[in-house]
């Protein structure tokens, strides 16, 4: 079904089913319509779609590796035309099964559009995201009360809630990406120029993250979300305050932030110890949140963050049916985490609640992280196994293999070839799984030059080495 130009239109308590494509399609210019009542499933892409006019976006760049330079940007705020959907609402649909053809799809995809309200859906069995905002053009949208599981189910490095920016500021380099965000701060803020609110959903993903915010994703409220498997997860952005949620099983995963973020990650429970990935600073402020193991909340502090948290047993009213509300006289209470419902989320029509498949709610445990990886020197770098999701997602590795590049000192032989966070997928001709195929690659080299083949900056790069004698 497609909506094109509609004003004040709506789709109400209908039925979609084995559809090729995508279920729903709100294309370029339509305005207060409404998708709500209704059982969307057994479909071929996504399910609802809100997708404006490219030639609506100022200085676009829609592919990873494209970028306006700077001084051929627009810098004038927001859309140059009104050709996008904005002032829509998604309510009380329940939508699974989707993406049985086209797996980068969504239960919503919201991209190139404002100010949607996605409000009461349950959304479950999926290939990818539940959610998913594409470009940060224009914000506003207001994500709430949802019920969202059994994501990612045949795709990686994603979540139940996916974004990613790539707005007008964004650089695939990181380095220039970094000198854009410190001397051009006001770019960040050009396209997403209303906030985009996440709360009070509960969301589950078991290939990813619960809540994964990627490259660039900028001004977003993130509060009093029920977190049941993959954490939160925030990547190159700026502006997102997170505060007042729960992480179970799980724990907050700050990748590759800028000098400037204004990030806030407040008031928020978490079950382990925070896994930073390429972080030396960690935003405007990272405190008064509630960790379960006296370890996890003395290395933040090690870090400099968390100078008011706490730590103790989380002490749940009822855990085994997921009502993860503290008790009266709970640690967490005292540092000012409110408890909010655990009732409210998906659908609500009773014809819809019936038909729903309910979440899987696993046992509580407080795990305390221990670092057991093997680091060892590479022709003077330092490498050790790519193991964690983390890791794969600050490489943008499509699968836990390689060996990741941790440290290249200055004027070492592996400097001339590798930077850090590469990783090495093969070495002389021979696959590089882990550390010690790279040990017996590197020994089975006769010649005084061999081919090694690098991951960087989401492609693989090939590359002549020469070898120590």
């Amino acid at each position: 079904m497609l909506y094109n130009g509609a004003v004040n239109c709506s789709l109400k308590n209908c039925t979609l089913t084995n559809l090729g494509g995508n279920a729903v399609f709100f294309n370029n210019y339509n305005r207060n319509c409404e998708v709500s009542g209704c059982l969307i499933s057994e479909i071929g892409a996504s399910a609802l779609c809100f997708v404006g006019d490219p030639n609506a976006v100022r200085s676009p760049s829609f592919e990873y590796w494209q970028f306006v330079p700077l001084d051929k940007i627009d810098r004038t705020p927001g859309p140059k035309t009104n050709n996008y959907p904005a002032e829509c609402k998604v309510y009380d649909n329940l939508m699974f099964n989707l993406g049985l053809v086209e797996k980068q799809s969504a239960g919503v995809e919201l991209s190139m559009c404002q100010s949607i309200t996605v409000s009461h859906n349950t959304i479950y069995d999926v290939p990818r995201a539940g959610i998913n905002v594409s470009e940060g053009t224009w914000g506003g949208h207001v994500i709430e009360y949802n019920d969202v599981f059994n994501t990612v189910k045949e795709s990686g490095d994603h979540g139940s809630f996916n974004s990613w920016g790539r707005d007008r500021f964004w650089h695939p380099d990181k380095k220039i990406l970094d000198s854009i965000v410190e001397t051009n701060f006001d770019l960040t803020m050009l396209d997403v120029v209303k906030p985009i609110i996440i709360r009070n959903n509960r969301m589950r993903c078991d290939h990813g993250w619960d809540i994964d915010l990627d490259d660039g994703s900028s001004n977003y409220i993130i509060s009093n979300n029920l977190c049941l498997n993959g954490g939160i997860k925030l990547r190159e952005g700026v502006n997102r305050v997170v505060e007042n949620n729960i992480m179970i099983n799980n724990t907050f995963h700050p990748h590759v932030w800028f000098k400037n973020s204004n990030d806030v990650f407040c008031r928020n429970i978490v079950s382990t110890g925070y896994m930073p990935v390429q972080i030396n600073v960690w935003g405007k402020e990272t405190d008064y949140n509630i960790f379960a193991d006296s370890v996890s909340l003395k290395a933040a502090w090690e870090r400099g963050t968390d100078k008011h948290s706490v730590c103790g047993k989380q002490d749940f009213e009822n855990p085994e049916v997921g009502d993860f509300r503290l008790k009266e006289g709970s640690t967490g209470l005292s540092v000012g985490f409110k408890n909010f419902a655990m009732d409210s989320f998906g659908v609500v029509s009773p014809r819809l609640k019936t038909l729903s498949k309910k979440v899987l709610i696993a046992d509580f445990v407080a795990i305390s992280k221990a670092d057991t990886d093997v680091i060892i020197g590479f022709m003077g770098a330092k490498v050790k196994n790519l193991t964690t999701l983390g890791e794969r997602s600050a490489t943008g590795m499509d699968a836990t293999r390689g060996v990741l590049v941790v440290e290249v000192p200055v004027g070492s032989v592996a400097s001339k070839f590798l930077l850090v966070n590469d990783v090495i997928l093969s070495f002389n001709n021979k696959a590089i799984n882990h550390l010690h195929d790279l040990l017996e690659a590197k020994k089975s080299a006769i010649e005084d030059k061999t081919e090694v083949v690098i991951f960087r900056n989401q492609k693989e790069e090939k590359k002549w080495v020469e070898l120590e004698n």
